[in-house]
């Protein structure tokens, strides 16, 4: 008896097909489990489809600088854009960088499109401005006339301290503010690298750690009144919300630069009434944050001015150096809203200087962003604005849904005609691979923003004949197998390596097609390639993981291993001939004559 040839092992989905069904179950819970734990359980749409306003802004390299789009720039250009964006108290907005030097914005329904072109077309404003006073950040009430009038300076003795002394409150406020803080603030003190070693003074025992700004601005020392207008605007202004601080950022960009202001700390704490501008933006060199390992002051922030925004610096430092708290500070003013306000103690001189207090890196990070945003050597057109009603977008949205219905009606019609029984086994299928593809792009919203578009929608209907073809290939070549004579399981087995070669060469070409699609195109074109290369690799993962397991098994039940006429393996229909075999040692006879 001649011993059985070594042949190789059979693989997993052969010899155990259950156990890749149960993985692509244990995938599909997991992505459905990881939907409700998000609490999403709808992908984000696209503009084109919830309706919104989308704009593409293109990089251009000012005059002198060829060199200036790159990442860091436009990272920066992309956090402008967003504040921006945010300020116009919109939810949901997006915006993200593409490509080199392409810069989407995406804002949703409910927002006036031209605010939100005038937003981000226009470059940002960023400027030095010495603080006259401040305040906390909600409305101060209207004061109501009272006998008394000095607050705490005692009774009957209000007139003779207005008469030529200064204010007990007032001075209770300067000295609060003068001694410092026993932790950092968020403010920061700016300094020059000569101050850098000087001993920080310890905290008085006498006054609070950290002196809260009182409802009423009080009075500003060293006799320089704030115009009675401002002081209204000043009480009148509540930046405790977004939609206000937003208004009164609006407002404060649009004032000219030799005009006082009144404008709200970026997150809401404070209000101030503000200067003149005394440096601008365009006077700053170069900002970033260092971590200061020598004097230990932690994360700080370093500026670098030009030489006349040195000189600059240094004349508006040297004034606000002999001024008390509040107005020894400057505001740093980004479209309208501040966003730090240092103290100064000294003349900065020698056109640079550090802001210190309290940082962490991102917080620093985000500073120096904005600072060198002043200095940014990029400007931005817009390329292409595209503005949809949300009832446009539900029915582009329905009419989507619609085509993607009927192509797959057609695939399903095709597939139970010519297929029969195998048809089932498709459907199985296409399910699986719907049901990945819904979740994944589910999750993907809240993870990487992923929105879809109508292109997207497109992509996705596309990629129904994709996976149908897959699908074919394999049973084709199963069919082939079954012409030659052979029975079920091995037609099974042998037309599984010739069809797996086809469908990944198939799947190579179109996720190469979708990849350089992604990587050259610009805007919504996009998602359709994001959407074709997420199906077509969720494509091989049904095919291999669960198409050719489940044929496995469907190969040992009679209904299909016998050929049943509507199985789709009947050999009489398919044409299927029994091969010719010869008997070992046999030879043909001869008639003989009698």
């Amino acid at each position: 008896m001649a011993a059985p040839k070594k042949g190789r092992r059979a693989p997993a989905s052969q010899g155990h097909p259950g156990r890749a069904l149960i993985l692509v179950l244990i995938a599909i819970v997991g992505l459905i489990g990881g939907m409700f734990y998000s609490g999403t359980l709808t992908p984000r749409l696209g503009i084109d489809l919830a309706g919104g306003t989308s704009f593409t802004l293109a990089a251009q390299n000012q005059p002198g600088k060829p060199n200036a789009i790159n990442e860091t720039n436009m990272k920066t250009a992309s956090d402008i854009m967003e504040r921006r964006v945010n300020g116009l108290g919109v939810s949901e907005a997006e915006v993200q960088t593409q490509g080199d030097n392409h810069i989407i914005v995406n804002i949703p329904k409910g927002t006036d499109a031209k605010q939100a072109r005038q937003q981000v077309g226009t470059t940002a404003q960023l400027g030095f401005r010495p603080v006259l006073t401040n305040a906390a950040g909600t409305k101060t009430p209207e004061p109501k006339p009272s006998p008394s009038q000095s607050g705490a300076g005692g009774k009957g003795k209000g007139d003779k301290a207005a008469g030529g002394k200064a204010q007990p409150g007032t001075q209770q406020n300067a000295s609060s503010s003068q001694s410092p803080s026993a932790k950092p603030t968020t403010q920061g003190r700016a300094v020059t690298d000569a101050l850098k070693k000087a001993p920080s003074p310890k905290p008085t025992p006498s006054g609070p750690a950290k002196p809260s700004l009182p409802a009423t601005p009080p009075p500003p020392p060293g006799g320089a009144a704030i115009p009675p207008a401002l002081q209204k605007q000043l009480n009148a202004l509540d930046c405790s919300t977004k939609q206000s601080r937003a208004a009164a950022g609006q407002k404060a960009a649009g004032a000219k630069p030799s005009d006082p202001i009144v404008a709200c700390k970026d997150d809401g704490t404070q209000k101030y009434v503000l200067g003149p501008v005394g440096v601008e933006g365009t006077d700053v060199k170069d900002a970033k944050a260092v971590f200061d390992s020598q004097q230990g002051q932690g994360w700080i922030v370093q500026m670098d001015f030009t030489s006349e925004g040195g000189k600059k610096f240094a004349d508006v430092t040297g004034k606000l150096a002999t001024k008390a708290q509040p107005q020894n500070q400057f505001a740093i003013v980004l479209d309208g809203a501040v966003v730090s306000d240092p103290r100064v103690s000294e003349r900065l001189n020698g056109g640079n200087a550090t802001i210190s207090g309290g940082f962490d890196q991102k917080s620093a990070e985000d500073l120096g962003n904005m600072l060198s945003y002043g200095a940014l050597p990029l400007s931005f057109k817009i390329d292409d604005e595209t503005t949809v009603t949300a009832a446009l977008g539900g029915e582009q949205l329905h009419a989507g849904l619609i085509a993607g219905a009927i192509g797959l009606a057609l695939v399903v019609l095709y597939l139970v005609a010519y297929y029969r029984g195998l048809s089932l086994v498709a459907l199985a299928s296409l399910c699986v691979s719907a049901i990945l593809t819904y979740a994944i792009m589910t999750l993907l919203g809240p993870a990487i923003g992923f929105a879809l578009n109508l292109p997207a929608v497109c992509g996705a209907i596309v990629a129904i004949g994709i996976t149908a073809d897959s699908f074919i290939v394999y049973f084709e070549r199963i069919r082939d197998e079954i012409r030659e004579g052979r029975t079920l399981r091995p037609a099974v087995e042998r037309g599984w390596p010739r069809a797996r070669r086809t469908i990944l060469v198939s799947d190579f070409v179109s996720f190469l097609a979708a990849a350089v699609l992604f990587i050259v195109t610009v805007g919504k074109v996009k998602g359709f390639a994001f959407t074709l290369g997420l199906t077509t690799v969720l494509d091989v993962v049904v095919v291999f993981f669960f198409t050719k397991p489940l044929m496995t098994l469907l190969a040992r039940r009679k209904f299909f291993a016998d050929g049943h006429p509507w199985s789709g393996l009947d050999p009489k229909r398919l044409g299927a001939r029994p091969p010719l075999r010869r008997r070992r040692g046999s030879a043909p006879t001869q008639t003989k004559e009698a």
